[in-house]
Parts: structure tokens; C-alpha cells; sequence
């Protein structure tokens, strides 16, 4: 990846996944403004083209819309083309797009676990393997995974959602190490709390998160691409969230899991009883 004056990475053109909305449009945003063009995935197509179109007219960049489900294989396909494509590559990838459920194992179904796994796990590796080949060959290029602070422990007892988000920090270490000698970067960005639209859409109530523990999408971006440039493999936004990190690595285990106070994936006896009895 090259450099620009300022000591950022500077690239021709990126492809965002989940791009209309939280850290998708922070990192869309900040991406136009340093003049990068840019390809915008994600499954509204009215939101994508209003989004391109404003992006457009202020930054004066080339931008193009990729509607796409990327729960499915069809969707990734359609992605995984435009990321090997030789004319105008991509020369930076952003896997941001994610979902969770608002429901603990016992309570969802196989397919809904389907589905999360599609997007935050499959889709993450599909799209990482097809823009790689052409990265590496060029010997520059940078993936930025979005991972979760999340995902460094079961903070969220009965929800998968932390069981994905290790899956793709593990992932993008692994994937980091083996292609840095060819000058490809690969990074998971772990934020924690965000202030987006991703745990309304859930349907999850967020009213009683203190407010000290919520995070701008903007300074995430921002940290993420710096620690991008720096090399970094895993890069955790804001000072708060490092001390949080550090925490769940090293606290014992028990300790960790009784101060587990997410309750969105719990389940009482009383509702285990009830789900079993009917089967």
C-alpha cells in the first residue's frame, strides 16, 4: 500500500460492504474526503444510490452502488466479482457489513444462525479471498475486518454473536501475518459500543448502555485506518475500550464470566422448560 505525503495510506478506489449506515458510512465518508473512489455495497439500493450521489457531489469522486445480500451466495458472488476485477481494482476492502439476533441459541432457529453466520463469518472470508490474489500481485492493497471488542470473550451469554466476531479476528491475524511480506495489509477493527443503527435494527434495547461506553462512528474510522497504516493486525479504538480489552484477556475466567451482565442472550429455567416441553 502506498503512502501519501502525510504518512496515511492512500489508495484509488475501496469497497465497502454494509456502506449505508454506522461505521460503513463513517469509513464511506472519511474515505471520499481523502479522494478515494469508491464502490458502496449493501442490500437497500435506494439508500445506496442517495448515499452515492451525495458523496459524489461533495468530494467529486467516482463512486458506484453494488446491491447485495451477502447472507447469500448469489450476493457475495456478485462482490466477489467486482473484487477481481482487474481494471480499476480495488485497492482497499472493508468487510463492515454484520448482523446479530436479538435471542439466545436455545430460543433461535438453525437458519436465522445460518443467516448471522452468511454475513459475519462467511461473507467476511469469501469477500477477503477474492480480493487477495489481485492485492498480492500488485504486492500493495489493504482488508479492514470489522470485527467486535466483543469478540476477545463470551461477554454475551447465549448470543453467537461474539463466537463470529472472534472467528473474523482470528482470521484476519492469521491472514495478516501470511501476506504482509507481500505489502498486503489485513486488519480486524474491534470497536466496542457504537453509536449506529445496529442494535435498532435488531430490536434491542440499549437504553440502560451507561452513556461513557458508547463510541462515534467517525473516531472509530479514523483510529481504524491510522492503526491500518501503522501495520497494526488488530486495532482497538479509544482508550476505554483498550482498558476493556486488556480485562477480558487477562481476568480469570469465572471472574469474567459472572460480571457477564448482557442479558439479551440469557435464558431463565423457566423459559428452557418451556421451549423444551413442546418437543
Amino acid at each position: 500500500m502506498g503512502q501519501t505525503q502525510d504518512g496515511e495510506a492512500s489508495t484509488r478506489t475501496a469497497l465497502i460492504t454494509g456502506a449505508t449506515s454506522g461505521i460503513g458510512a463513517a469509513f464511506a465518508r472519511q474515505l471520499a474526503a481523502r479522494g478515494h473512489g469508491l464502490v458502496l455495497v449493501a442490500r437497500d439500493t435506494g439508500r445506496l444510490t442517495a448515499m452515492a450521489a451525495d458523496l459524489s457531489a461533495k468530494h467529486h469522486v467516482d463512486t458506484a452502488v453494488l446491491p447485495a445480500d451477502l447472507a447469500t451466495a448469489a450476493g457475495c458472488g456478485v462482490v466477489e466479482e467486482r473484487l477481481a476485477a482487474t481494471n480499476d481494482p480495488i485497492e482497499l476492502l472493508v468487510n463492515n457489513a454484520g448482523i446479530t439476533l436479538n435471542r439466545s441459541f436455545l430460543r433461535s432457529t438453525a437458519d436465522d444462525e445460518e443467516r448471522l453466520l452468511g454475513v459475519n463469518v462467511h461473507a467476511v472470508m469469501r469477500l477477503t479471498h477474492a480480493a487477495l490474489p489481485g492485492m498480492v500481485a500488485r504486492r500493495h492493497g489493504g482488508i479492514i475486518n470489522v470485527s467486535s471488542a466483543s469478540g476477545f470473550a463470551a461477554v454475551m451469554p447465549g448470543s453467537t454473536y461474539p463466537a463470529s466476531k472472534a472467528w473474523v479476528m482470528h482470521f484476519s491475524e492469521a491472514i495478516g501475518l501470511s501476506v504482509r511480506q507481500f505489502g498486503v495489509r489485513v486488519m480486524a477493527l474491534a470497536p466496542g459500543y457504537t453509536r449506529t443503527e445496529f442494535h435498532d435494527r435488531a430490536g434491542i434495547n440499549m437504553t440502560k448502555t451507561p452513556p461513557w461506553l458508547w463510541l462515534d462512528a467517525d473516531d472509530v474510522v479514523r483510529d481504524g485506518l491510522r492503526d491500518l497504516t501503522r501495520g497494526r493486525l488488530v486495532s482497538v479504538p479509544n482508550w476505554k475500550y483498550k482498558t476493556v480489552v486488556f480485562a477480558m484477556r487477562h481476568a480469570p475466567r469465572r471472574l469474567l464470566h459472572r460480571a457477564s451482565t448482557d442479558t439479551r442472550g440469557r435464558i431463565g429455567r423457566d423459559e428452557i422448560d418451556r421451549e423444551t416441553a413442546g418437543r
